[in-house]
């Protein structure tokens, strides 16, 4: 229950009768002075906090500002590539990781893509003059308008399917349309201007016949490779074919831009280069990713052929001196 005592001031008016009206008057007033003193400060130290708050919400919205303006100068004065990069198998599992370091790269790419919806899903909206989509396959040599080739300087290939049957071979997608077939309708319909074709093989392709590659080519994968090898090594177009050993990390057909540029080959960073089909064992999408677009430029690897691995180790990351130094060993031995 509430005490019914009276306010302080009234209280000790009462015990203290000597007090008078007037003194009982002004402690009254005392401490309503003292309460509106309180209350103003209280609303003073409010405005202020808020004043601050604004003024810091200003500021910080000023340095986001000249941060997003800086950052836009940084990009406009990274020149833009004089390349044009034809990227066929994009939305697929080294394909995508290819795509995305071109992007990073600013190197204007293009895309071949069976449903063209896919580069929204995988890259996000991207300016037409860095990323183009044309709709076409290359199993079917009728898809393959000239017009999709007008301007490729490069072209990066790396199309597959599954080495055993399983649902990716629905729509006729077997390793003879998709190794085979789709890369002689690709390699044939290239103009003879381009600079450097990069072809994904694998390793084992020269011993599909031998254990245990035998057991791998059951339906034919390495010898479908092999042909699409052979196919474009005799096209007369300057070449190169990285053959990677299992593919490892990824696939990321399920990711973003943003995911994509962020993944990693955890441990496994270091790179093993080698040529005559002599190397067995894993190698990670972003590594073999990272090959393609170095051979792109590196004059040593024109018209030529290596196998990549990848171990535990520390990688060549994206120089193209340490690319390029791990391409030279592996022609020296």
């Amino acid at each position: 229950m509430a005490s019914a005592s009276p306010t302080l001031p009234l209280a000790f008016a009462q015990q203290h009768h000597r007090v008078s009206q007037r003194h009982v008057f002004f402690f009254a007033e005392f401490r309503r002075r003292v309460h509106l003193s309180s209350s103003l400060a209280s609303r003073r130290r409010r405005n202020s906090k808020c004043v601050y708050a604004k003024a810091q919400n200003a500021l910080n919205e000023e340095v986001v500002e000249t941060q997003s303006l800086e950052l836009k100068k940084d990009t406009q004065r990274t020149p833009s590539s004089s390349k044009l990069v034809l990227v066929v198998g994009g939305s697929g599992g080294v394909g995508q990781l290819v795509v995305a370091s071109l992007l990073q790269r600013n190197v204007k790419s293009r895309l071949i893509l069976r449903d063209p919806e896919k580069a929204t899903e995988l890259f996000g909206e991207q300016d037409k003059e860095k990323l183009q989509v044309f709709k076409g396959d290359t199993r079917k040599q009728e898809d393959l308008d000239p017009s999709i080739f007008e301007g490729v300087t490069h072209v990066i290939c790396c199309t597959g399917t599954t080495a055993f049957p399983s649902r990716r071979w629905d729509d006729d997608n077997t390793p003879e349309r998709v190794d085979w077939v789709g890369v002689k309708n690709l390699v044939s319909a290239l103009p003879s201007s381009v600079k450097r074709v990069v072809l994904v093989s694998s390793i084992g392709v020269t011993k599909f016949n031998e254990l245990p590659w035998s057991i791998m080519n059951l339906f034919g994968v390495l010898k479908y490779k092999k042909m699409g090898e052979d196919f474009l090594r005799s096209s007369g177009l300057p070449f190169t074919i990285i053959r990677a050993g299992r593919l490892t990390d990824g696939p990321y057909t399920s990711y973003d831009l943003n995911t994509l540029l962020k993944a990693t080959a955890g441990q496994r960073r270091a790179v093993l280069i080698g040529q005559g089909d002599k190397l067995v064992g894993e190698a990670s999408r972003i590594v073999v990713a990272e090959a393609c677009v170095q051979a792109l430029d590196l004059e040593v690897t024109e018209n030529q052929v290596y196998e990549v691995n990848s171990v535990e180790g520390e990688g060549p990351g994206s120089e193209a001196k340490n690319w390029q130094e791990l391409f030279e060993a592996a022609r020296s031995r």
